[in-house]
Formats: structure tokens, sequence, C-alpha cells
């Protein structure tokens, strides 16, 4: 075993989530005159993890110079310490991690310390083509700038609680807290105090909440998000990611977004509600009742440009293998390439809030976006991909109406209904295929930068090899996302 898969095992077994890499965090703890400065950085793939630095240098050296990082970590999997083939990064080079002061935080469950988000930079004031940061703040200024539009975002957080036991044959194992149904009162309140405190947490770290719920699998739970500029609802992922599994590991407890933690259950995801505005007023909406969908002309392009892309941007939303398990049909993840109104078995569903005047929408989900993903190149790439439907003014296929007599509009057989007009197109069913698509799309390409670009394909390449090769190791991923 090599220096650098030994150093992976270890890794695989660190039960701290982390944010691998894109913030970075100040924590200070007053009898030891001590600031941790926490690198949270999002890397090519996601996994919350952090830099720490005393605040006296904090404040002297790092606010302005920032912390050291290799080129490497824009190459690395989920899986190996170590710079992926193909990705034309190596451990040769060293970039700066620049806090982004208008993200510190004091960190609730750390009372003495903050943390605070962090940019990519080749030097200081020279942002690095790699930062996920940075890609979505270059295609939202095309956004804005073309079209003066900007994006909105709030995400659907799902998680597992595990808790641990030992078998008896002392093997360490990690089991659902409880087994009660979807929305259930009394699942929910036997986790009450816990979910008190993580809502005191999202409050300190202003992060939004819109509703909270137990969901259909063992133990697994749903926190929505707040709409928001979507650079601000990315960084309020990486915040609301870090608090739920700080504060259940306090009270003992694993929080994992693993899509498919336990393939014999259902799969958790980080769904993402999009809209788009101008001037403080969402334009996604129509204007009047002349939209045959509900929508305006820019939001129907929008939407088409994202539908169309689809199969690429799961490389961005969907980046390992794991979670093609969950996309399945008849699950509610969206499996065909389609879109309909309030149909959560399409992967893009307009949705109608009660707010919203009847036959008008406010804003479309794309389900296709998991708790693996990197949430800021994940909006970059369906920025991106809106934005070619503007330009390109692209069409809106019909929407898929299933039949009023079945739940889902696919069948066992993996076919498409009898009773569907269009052929419906399958989704990649693997990250294999959504690689394929992603090297031939020149579009996202140009969009995206051809050296992230390049540094995503083989990070992506990575992952399928390693896990090809090990089965099993997709239940270690718990102790990572």
């Amino acid at each position: 075993m090599t220096r650098i898969e030994k150093r992976a095992q270890r890794r695989r077994w660190n039960t701290h989530g982390g944010s691998r890499w894109s913030p970075c965090a100040v924590r200070e703890t007053e009898q030891q005159k001590l600031a941790t400065a926490r690198g949270a950085h999002a890397w090519v793939f996601w996994s919350l993890e952090s830099r720490v630095v005393p605040k006296k240098r904090f404040d002297d050296v790092v606010k302005k110079n920032g912390v050291g990082l290799t080129f490497a970590c824009m190459a690395m999997s989920s899986s190996i310490d170590g710079p992926a083939d193909e990705t034309n990064l190596t451990a040769t080079g060293e970039i700066r991690l620049m806090p982004d002061l208008l993200t510190m935080r004091k960190i609730p469950w750390k009372k003495q310390e903050e943390m605070v988000l962090a940019d990519m930079h080749l030097r200081p004031g020279e942002p690095w083509e790699y930062c996920p940061r940075e890609a979505l703040r270059r295609v939202s200024k095309v956004l804005k700038d073309e079209f003066n539009l900007e994006m909105n975002a709030g995400f659907e957080n799902e998680f597992y609680l595990l808790k641990k036991i030992i078998r008896k044959e002392m093997e360490e194992c990690w089991v659902p807290i409880d087994s009660k149904p979807y929305c259930s009162s009394s699942g929910f309140d036997a986790v009450s105090t816990l979910f008190q405190e993580i809502i005191a947490a999202f409050n300190s770290l202003n992060v939004v909440v819109e509703q909270l719920h137990a969901e259909a699998g063992k133990g697994q739970f749903e926190i929505a998000l707040a709409h928001t500029a979507c650079t601000y609802a990315a960084d309020s992922l990486i915040f609301a990611r870090e608090a739920v599994r700080a504060v259940a590991n306090k009270q003992g407890l694993l929080a994992t977004s693993v899509p498919k933690y336990a393939l014999d259950d259902i799969g958790s995801g980080s769904h993402v509600h999009v809209s788009l505005w101008q001037n403080g007023r969402n334009v996604f909406t129509a204007s009047d009742t002349s939209s045959q969908y509900g929508m305006s002309k820019v939001g129907e392009e929008f939407m088409a440009g994202v539908l169309a892309h689809l199969p690429s941007i799961l490389a961005f939303t969907a980046p390992l293998p794991n979670s093609y398990d969950q996309i399945q049909p008849n699950t509610w993840s969206g499996a065909y390439q389609c879109w309909g109104n309030e149909n959560r078995e399409a992967p893009v569903r307009t949705a109608c809030p009660p707010a919203v005047p009847n036959g008008f929408v406010s804003n479309f989900e794309i389900k296709s976006f998991d708790g693996c993903a990197n949430p800021h190149l994940g909006l970059a790439a369906i920025v991106a991909a809106g934005i070619d439907g503007l330009r390109n003014h692209l069409p809106l296929p019909e929407p898929i109406i299933p039949d009023n007599s079945v739940l889902c509009f696919i069948n066992e057989k993996d076919e498409n209904p009898a009773t569907l007009n269009q052929k419906l197109l399958r989704l990649p069913t693997s990250l294999s295929e959504s690689i394929e698509a992603l090297e031939n799309n020149n579009m996202l390409r140009e969009m995206i930068g051809e050296k992230l670009f390049t540094a995503i394909k083989g990070v992506r390449k990575a992952e399928i090899q390693y896990y090809s090769k090990n089965k099993d190791a997709y239940k270690q991923l718990i102790h990572r996302y």
C-alpha cells in the first residue's frame, strides 16, 4: 500500500465532516487566546474540512496574505489524498486561501471560536481559475451583464441521523435512530431537542429555514432553506451542513447526506429551487395570463437550457457513482430528461406555492442535486446552462402530464409509457455516462473554463475507477458527507 493510499484509508475513517475546499474559519478560545481559522474550502468533490490558525496570526497575517494550500487540492477525489490523473494538477505549486470576511461567523457549538469562508487566489487579489466560489461568481456576472438577471436558489437539505452500535464481534456499525414514517410527529418529537439546537445554530449563522420534517427513510430528515442569491445560497448550505454534522456529533450521532448510504432505503438529495430576479422582482413568473405554462419568456428559455444540458450538469450535481443508485425511476429523484408542473417524478419541476396566483409558477426545482455535490460548482453549471438557453432562445418542450390513474409515468421495464406522445430520454444511469455527456459539452467547457473543466473530469474519472474496484467503499462515505 502506498503512502497516499494509507493516508486515504486513515482519512476515510475520520468522522470530522467538512468542505473540501471552499471556506476558512476562525475560532477563538478565550482561555488560550486561540483563534482557530478553519479553512473550509469547496473542492471539486465536496466534504467539509478546515485549516486552523491562532487569532493573532489570523489578524496579523491571514487577513492580508491568506493561508497556503497545494494546487493538488482541486485534483483530489473523495477517496485518495493525492492528485488524480488527467486533472493537469500536481503536488507542485501553491495557492492562497483568502478569507471572505463578510462570511465570518461565531461558531454556535464552539462559543469562543469563529469561522469564515475563503476564496482561492494565486496570490492575494488574483483569483485562481479553479476556485469554485469564483466560478459561480463568474457565470453569475455573465447572467447579470448580458440579461440583467440574477439567479436565486434555495436548497432542500436531506440527511440521515445514525447512531453507533457495537455488534457481538466488536464491529462498529452505524444504524438509523428510528424507523418512523414520512412527516411523523412522534419521530420528530423524539429528536426535537437536537433540532432546536440546530435551528438555533442556523439563526446564529444567518441561515434562514423555511421548514423541517421527518422524511420517508428510516432516521431521515429534511431542512428546507430559504431562497436567496445563488452565491449566498451555496455559502448557506455549507454553514448548514457544518451545523447539522456538529450538533449531531455533540449528541453522539452521525448526520450523513450520502445519496444512498444504504442501498435498501430511501435516497437523500439536496434538491435546489431556482428563480430569476431583476431589480428585486421575480421575473421567472409570467407577467400576465397569456403565458402557456405560467412562466415568463426568459423563465422558459432559462429552464429549457437547464433541461437541455441536464445530462452534463449531473457531472457537477451527482458527482459520485453512489449518486446514480439514487437517481432511479419511481423514486421521486428524476430519472428521465423531462419537466412537469408540480410533478415530483420529473427531474425538473415547476412549483406553484399558495401565494402564487392560479396558473402561475414561481420557481423550478432540480431534483438531481445531491449532498456530495460542491454547491458552488453545481449552481455554476446550472447558471451556465440557463445562459445558453437565453442566448439561443431555446424552446421549452411540452411538460410531462402522466395518466391520472397512475402515480408515476415510468414503468418497471424502464420504457416509455404508451400514453406519452414524446420520447423520453433516460438521464445518465452512471457517473461514466454523465462524464461522457460532459466531455461533449463545449458550452460548459467554455463557461466553466477549460482548466476547471479538465480537473472536474479527471476527479470524476478517479471516483469511477476507485469505486468500481472497491464495491463496498461507499459505506464509508457517511464519515465524509
